[in-house]
């Protein structure tokens, strides 16, 4: 599709066979404005479209429970908008469209990054499927992910039980010291775990190897990396009490994400300019029947699809939980990020419902409209060059000057796994 619109694409970027670049340059000189697509899917959210119940197509398969079969989609959409534009008003400058695979995962925007890819982008624009319309004021935490394997000494569980080094003993400890750690956190940080590898299912047996992924998230990268030490620390005390040996290794991480506050300040005049998408009759009907279906304690709202624009905050220094790969482009360019209602109020996130709505008329009016929004976000940027120089400074202030990956240098993308 962007060879159609007379991109030229370059695949397999930054050694992801997935990943993907479209560039379109018009005349010399100008600016250049780089548009994030996603199109990843979720596990276990298999749903057919506009049932407002539980329905898989595919049982135990894949569904874009986060809707990114509309973000990539939309920002095709603002990528040619972008493009044509340019062609008509002969505007010199280039539009460069970003296929991101795998935010869902270990992400791929930081080795993006991390390769140089965003190094000639003035600015980028992407945007999230949501249940409200607004220029996101609040930024994103930090998050860094690691796969923790003890290994210890097997042995029979009721006749040697004195020969034997619990692998499995390794990771329950490593748990109990992670939840005592809980309480010595900031607020804002948040530990998760899950079990990569039990140590297998015979009682009798004392494991000699067991497997843990934990992720952490904190506010900004530095206090990520001090509180990801800190579990790494109880790692080794769990090590040392079962006297097991530990090693580790980090699969993921993505850095903090905060708006560019000169480009959102631009995102929120096209948006607000715009208005919410124009509901029909029968998108609020449609959206009334899920709402039914939504577990208790959901904040539906007021109105069942959000009708207005909520302002741009400069001053919002709020983080949510949730992280995003996205913060990566927004420490080596400056970056924005809209939000625009794809499903009604109070639609709970990776759920069967968001799938159901991802590829319902709801979702598709949102996903039109986030793609004008980003177009003439991407118009404005280009006339305005005092504000696009006002964003690279306050990048430089952000990030010193320079990108930092958040990942270590030999942790490559998982292709494959």
């Amino acid at each position: 599709a962007l060879c159609g619109e007379g991109f030229a694409v370059s695949g397999g970027i930054a050694g992801m066979p997935t990943a993907f670049r479209g560039e379109y340059r018009r005349g010399s000189g100008g600016f250049t404005c780089a548009i994030l697509g996603e199109y990843d899917a979720l596990e276990g959210l298999s749903q057919k479209p506009c049932i407002a119940e539980k329905d898989a197509i595919i049982p135990g398969g894949s569904g874009h429970g986060c809707g990114h079969n509309l973000l990539g989609t939309g920002s095709f959409m603002a990528a040619s908008a972008i493009k044509r534009y340019m062609d008509e008003f002969d505007i010199a400058g280039r539009v460069v469209y970003f296929g991101c695979p795998a935010e869902e995962g270990a992400g791929s925007k930081q080795f993006m990054a991390r390769a140089g890819e965003f190094e000639d982008v003035d600015f980028a624009i992407t945007w999230h499927p949501s249940t409200v319309n607004a220029v996101q004021s609040a930024g994103s935490v930090a998050i860094m992910g690691a796969t923790f394997d003890f290994r210890g000494i097997s042995s029979h569980a009721g006749g040697s039980p004195e020969l034997g080094r619990s692998a499995l003993d390794g990771c329950e400890l490593m748990n109990i010291g992670a939840n005592y750690l809980r309480e010595h956190m900031g607020d804002s940080e948040r530990i998760h775990y899950a079990y990569l590898n039990p140590g297998g299912s015979a009682p009798n047996v004392i494991p000699d190897a067991a497997s843990i992924k934990y992720e952490v998230r904190s506010p900004r990268v530095s206090g990520m990396k001090r509180l990801f030490e800190r579990l790494v620390n109880v790692a080794r005390g769990a090590a040392l009490m079962t006297e097991t040996a530990m090693t580790y290794r980090v699969t993921m991480a993505f850095s903090d994400y905060s708006p560019n506050k000169a480009l959102a300040r631009l995102a929120d005049g096209a948006l607000r300019e715009l208005g919410a998408p124009k509901w029909s009759g029968d998108d609020i009907a449609l959206a009334r029947r899920f709402q039914a279906t939504f577990p208790t304690g959901a904040k539906v709202g007021e109105e069942s699809l959000s009708s207005g624009v909520i302002t741009f905050d400069p001053n919002d220094s709020r983080c949510e939980s949730g992280s995003t790969d996205v913060g990566d482009v927004g420490y080596a360019a400056p970056t924005v990020n809209l939000l625009l209602a794809t499903a009604p109020q109070g639609t709970p996130g990776h759920s069967w419902q968001n799938t159901a709505l991802s590829n319902s008329p709801i979702g598709i009016k949102g996903m039109v409209h986030a793609a004008k929004a980003m177009a003439l976000t991407a118009v404005r940027c280009f006339g305005d060059s005092e504000a696009i120089f006002s964003a690279r400074e306050e990048l430089r202030v952000k990030n010193g000057g320079k990108y930092v990956c958040p990942l270590p240098e030999d942790v490559l993308p998982p292709v494959g796994v």
